[in-house]
């Protein structure tokens, strides 16, 4: 039986229904072609927003770039990713954590911004010609050497590496971020109708009005922000012509970041994995990884012309779509545009930077970890058997170089699982006694 709260879903009256499994109601996943009423859209791309806003404006704000070309860069970037994947990935592709050290450096120190985009430029092409080639060899070999064994682990470290981030985050006030997470998580299972979906948006403004009443909250920017004189201080251009420098390609420049690329391709590989999973899809064969490779690549290229920072696919955008199960690319379509006009607009941009961060730590440790969760679903699903040591090699290996690892721990357990996987043999005693119970 279905509940009785309605929804517009591709432009017809249908029911948010509830289906039946092991005698618990269940709500109804929201697939990826579909389209809910745009009143309901426009909250749920909010949610990605927020999702993702802390960490786009992070990266900018530690390189010396700017966090308003930063947000156009990854609403234009991911908009050219959608359309490149024919809008069958649900991802939001916000600013690389790879690139930091060599932004900082290009930057920062030593003031050079053209020859840092020259870099970026460099990863973009990178992308571009691993797609061409992968057009040409085809994707299928991705799933040979990505068993089961070798995704679940990968999965649940991209979300495990993440917590103490999210860890870190909420330890500016404790109380604030379980409270926040508390509120998530309740409305996740208890909230009926169409607030059951944006648990993630509602707990950001119930944890925001608390800890604002807690005096918590800085409205210094956003009173400021609202109080100029005319409104060509209120909406700017994000593009500062006097600082804008166009790419230039650098020796030193393309050496710091050409390597990068192959770690963050890697990433990339994960998070489609984890989206497979999640909305019971296969974007690695269908659109194909070879076209994530060319919205991505064509999407950093643009970002390095914009004066952004390097752009990727975000697992913070991916929890999301494992909380609320609505996997629509529409609600990615509308995210994006909200970001381009965040990144116009003073007053919006401040409201949000007034978040505390203990309220975006505390949905963060909840968005992570049911990544981390999802991965762990894959091994029981896939029914991996670890009695068997090879798997639990594997398994293993991943896990404490994927956690152990501070710098790009994923993409060296990735790394080192496809290797594993490729070059150890199950043991004769495993492969004869296979059905029977290993003493």
């Amino acid at each position: 039986m279905c509940m009785d709260t309605s929804f517009l879903l591709a432009g017809k009256e249908e029911v948010f229904c509830f289906t039946k499994k092991g005698g618990q109601p269940m709500i109804r996943e929201v697939q990826i072609h579909e389209r809910l009423s745009l009143a309901q859209t426009i909250p749920l791309g909010l949610q990605h927003v927020f999702a993702m806003f802390g960490a786009t404006v992070l990266v900018p704000f530690l390189t010396g770039l700017s966090p308003a070309v930063a947000l156009l860069s990854s609403g234009i970037g991911t908009i050219v990713f959608l359309l490149l994947t024919k809008s069958q990935i649900p991802a939001y592709l916000g600013s690389s954590f790879a690139y930091i050290a060599s932004l900082t450096y290009f930057v920062k120190d030593q003031n050079n911004l053209a020859a840092a985009m020259g870099g970026a430029l460099v990863i973009g092409i990178i992308y571009v010609l691993l797609f061409a080639l992968m057009s040409y060899f085809g994707s299928s070999w991705i799933h040979k050497i990505v068993p089961p064994v070798v995704a679940g682990p990968v999965v649940a470290i991209i979300g495990l590496s993440l917590t103490p981030t999210a860890a870190g985050m909420a330890s500016e006030q404790w109380y604030i971020a379980i409270f926040t997470l508390a509120v998530t998580a309740f409305l996740s299972i208890y909230a009926k109708g169409f607030l059951k979906i944006i648990p993630i948006l509602a707990g950001i403004v119930i944890g925001y009005i608390v800890a604002a009443f807690a005096g918590l909250v800085d409205f210094t920017a956003v009173t400021a922000s609202v109080s100029v004189d005319s409104w060509d201080k209120i909406i700017v251009s994000p593009i500062n012509a006097d600082t804008w420098q166009a790419p230039v390609f650098n020796k030193a420049a393309i050496l710091m970041f050409a390597p990068l690329a192959f770690v963050t391709i890697i990433e990339d590989l994960g998070h489609m994995i984890v989206l497979g999973n999640i909305t019971h899809s296969d974007p690695i064969e269908k659109p194909g990884f070879n076209r994530v490779l060319l919205g991505n690549g064509l999407a950093t290229g643009i970002a390095s012309f914009l004066g952004g920072p390097p752009v990727t696919t975000y697992g913070e955008n991916i929890g999301v779509l494992a909380v609320t199960r609505v996997y629509s690319t529409f609600n990615i379509w509308v995210a994006a545009f909200i970001a381009i006009i965040l990144s116009f607009v003073n007053p919006l941009q401040a409201l949000i930077m007034s978040i505390p961060t203990a309220v975006m730590g505390g949905v963060s440790l909840y968005l992570f970890g049911m990544i981390g969760v999802t991965g762990l679903r894959t091994l029981i699903e896939a029914r991996v058997d670890f009695s068997k040591n090879k798997n639990l090699i594997i398994a293993s290996v991943i896990f404490a170089v994927g956690i152990g690892v501070q710098s790009h721990g994923v993409a060296y357990a990735t790394l080192a699982g496809i290797i594993l996987n490729l070059v150890l043999r199950e043991e004769k005693d495993e492969v004869a006694g296979s059905g029977k119970e290993v003493s």
